[in-house]
């Protein structure tokens, strides 16, 4: 039942996936687009939890965890590169 649910949960993230991808390919706006990046890496997170959770392995749990570090800083770069234009002050 557990293996049913996490096949179908993926599925649905998948598909989260390619329409955050869809958005941040043809986003009206910068802004637009960097918030599909950002759904992109959330929902990346999501998935790498679930093939942890499917396989049992704890090491997943470490890889999310890098990727919503990395996340969170190129977002926030990203943002300050909009609103500045440079990065390093």
């Amino acid at each position: 039942m557990l293996n049913t649910a996490l096949l179908l949960v993926s599925i649905m993230i998948a598909l989260a996936l390619l329409l955050s991808l869809w958005r941040l390919i043809q986003g009206p706006s910068i802004a637009d687009r960097i918030l599909a990046l950002d759904t992109l890496y959330i929902n990346s997170i999501a998935l790498i939890i679930i093939l942890g959770m499917y396989m049992g392995s704890p090491l997943y749990f470490e890889a999310a965890l890098l990727i919503a570090l990395l996340g969170f800083v190129s977002t926030a770069a990203l943002c300050k590169y909009l609103l500045r234009g440079d990065i390093i002050e």
